[in-house]
């Protein structure tokens, strides 16, 4: 799907007069400049409450590059909640075509070694299904972006293309914020006025610059370069599945800019995105190889002749360790590659910025119907900072974690005679090709912590002013010896839902994720056998302060049945206790047994929560 046309007509039927000299500044409460996945996102989240606005792009349309693909359940499970999931899978590509990433000699030849991805590593495969009722989805920002551009576009809210931002004017950090833009095709200037902007602009955000907030930045690790190419390798995939395939050739003389590859499919299995990497120490950032040049490269890294090649684009990029030191001025909130940027190691890019705006529009909508005073946003930067900071780290880690499998490999001497002596002693029966293979094995197998990654993916968890920790008489459990491998259930406040799969007593319907019963807008309140009383305390909240609690029962002839014990396991609570989530699913509270006042308790927490405690 391309961006919407922005001729004066389309203009018009959007509610938007042709951009010009009016004199009278457009108004609305909600701008978003961007319309990647954080803005986009952002205005599908906001939707979901019936918050409409305007979101403004400089690009002619949705991306024309698929650069992020990967869709963990993490993300996926916000898209769940708005009822999007099914178009993302449809449109993506099955986990079972992520089976595998490879490290080759090219496509159609020799492999060096394979590792299980994405969930589908026979050993983890129970702990992602405990995890999450989603499964890891490759769909393409390409496919992707339109799914949340139209939604958001249904729903109401006005999307212009060709728009580029120039720069914001505002009195006071929560005053009126005037936006000065530029229509792409006409050259004509306008304003428009609106109570929150935010900067879903990318890594160049033009609201980043003009906010001046501080990055913590870490040395790049250099150049690499997308080249999005056109090539039918269905011949040689069947015993070779996966979606990301390490490309390295000791053997061969290569151009600098052209060392190494990782071929990632884009469509199984006929379109590909090759991410390039020049050889170590490569510092000719103004390089921009030709067509032919790419081409035959290419036909290198596919190792068979026969296959016709096409390029279809191609575009350089750097490899940063950025993060914003905070997310908002004010009334200002930036998200996404705006204040996390990083390599597409892990795949966290677009599902940490759809995770930023699933945090951020529950908060904005209460705010706006008058269940939340302001103070509640500066809870937005506080509880993503910190997962940005953990990401970017991550990403980085990962790639360079990939430096030990090229050193086992021998692909990384100037000398190819050197080389190709390194990669020799792979099959020699000496001490010395021992230990090579042995190297190899335990750096194939550390990329796990990249391709099979459950816990940097599931264990964000928050503390804010958001959160209630009073109530909690013991420490919250270590974490897991390997927080990016294991991900650790929990109820503590901060955490993210358990989930569990539930039906009822008689299942004449297809069993319910307890992620199905948060969520929806409203917070919501689990308990079980012996806790009726929270169900009256809910409504009582839910009378005086006027925020929708949900409540369900789950156990034995309750609302929904504990149909394999599993909730009852992963609850950490008492069958009479509650957990209370916020609308993001986020586990806001908890209380291990009834209590003498259950209604005083739930209405402090809330209160506190909401931060109308003051």
């Amino acid at each position: 799907m391309s961006g919407p046309p922005t001729n004066d007509s389309t203009r018009l039927r959007n509610g938007l007069p042709p951009p010009g000299p009016s004199g009278k500044p457009l108004e609305t409460t909600f701008l978003i400049i961007g319309a990647g996945p954080a803005g986009a996102a952002l205005a599908c989240f906001l939707a979901r409450y019936g918050h409409t606005g305007i979101i403004l792009s400089a690009a002619p349309g949705t991306a024309k590059e698929p650069r992020a693909h990967i869709t963990n359940p993490a993300a996926l499970e916000c898209l769940r909640d708005i009822g999007l999931e099914d178009g993302v899978k449809k449109a993506g590509t099955t986990g079972d075509h992520m089976q595998h990433t490879r490290w080759c000699h090219d496509m159609a030849g020799e492999e060096y070694a394979r590792i299980y991805s994405w969930g589908n590593q026979p050993e983890k495969k129970g702990e992602y299904e405990a995890a999450s009722p989603c499964r890891h989805i490759d769909v393409p920002q390409t496919l992707l972006e339109p799914i949340l551009v139209k939604h958001a576009t249904v729903k109401g809210w006005k999307v212009r293309f060709d728009s580029t931002f120039v720069r914001f004017e505002r009195d006071a950090p929560d005053g009126p914020i005037t936006s000065h833009v530029t229509d792409n095709l006409t050259g004509l200037s306008y304003t428009i006025r609106s109570k929150y902007l935010f900067g879903c602009d990318g890594a160049r955000s033009a609201i980043m610059r003009q906010l001046e907030i501080p990055l913590e930045k870490k040395p790049g690790q250099g150049l690499a370069l997308n080249v999005l190419i056109e090539a039918d390798l269905s011949k040689h995939m069947e015993h070779r599945t996966g979606n990301l395939h390490w490309i390295m050739q000791p053997d061969a003389v290569h151009p600098p800019w052209g060392w190494a590859v990782i071929l990632r499919m884009i469509k199984a299995w006929d379109q590909w995105m090759a991410i390039v990497f020049p050889e170590p120490g490569f510092s000719n950032f103004s390089v921009r190889p030709s067509d032919e040049e790419y081409i035959m490269r290419v036909r290198e890294w596919i190792g068979d002749d026969s296959v016709p090649v096409k390029i279809l684009d191609a575009a350089k990029w750097y490899i940063n360790e950025i993060v914003a030191e905070r997310y908002s001025d004010g009334n200002i909130f930036c998200l996404g590659d705006a204040v996390h940027r990083h390599p597409p190691l892990n795949g966290l890019g677009s599902n940490t910025c759809v995770q930023d705006a699933y945090n951020l529009a529950w908060k904005l909508a209460y705010v706006e119907q008058g269940l939340a005073p302001g103070k509640i946003l500066d809870t937005y930067s506080m509880e993503r900072q910190p997962i940005g900071a953990g990401v970017i780290q991550r990403a980085n880690q990962g790639l360079r974690d990939h430096v030990h499998v090229w050193e086992a490999l021998g692909v990384l001497p100037e000398d190819v005679e050197e080389r190709k002596r390194q990669h020799a002693e792979l099959s020699a029966p000496t001490e010395a090709g021992r230990l090579r293979r042995m190297k190899l094995q335990e750096a194939v197998k550390y990329t796990e912590h990249e391709f099979g990654g459950i816990g940097i993916e599931m264990n964000q968890r928050y503390e804010s002013g958001a959160v209630y920790f009073k109530d909690e008489t013991a420490a919250q459990r270590p974490p897991p010896d390997d927080p990016v491998l294991q991900y650790q259930l929990s109820t503590y406040p901060g955490s993210r839902l358990p989930h569990a799969w539930l039906n009822k007593r008689k299942p004449e319907k297809a069993p319910i994720s307890t992620i199905d019963l948060a969520g929806h807008g409203a917070f919501c309140l689990l308990t079980g056998i012996g806790g009726e009383q929270w169900r009256q305390a809910a409504y009582e909240a839910c009378r005086y302060i006027g925020v929708p609690v949900n409540v369900y029962s789950i156990g034995w002839q309750q609302d929904w049945e504990d149909v394999y014990g599993d909730w009852a396991r992963r609850r950490e609570i008492e069958e009479d206790g509650c957990v209370l989530m916020r609308p993001d699913r986020t586990i806001c509270w908890r209380s291990m047994t009834m209590t003498d006042d259950c209604k005083k308790s739930l209405l402090k927490v809330m209160k506190t929560v909401l931060g109308r405690d003051g």
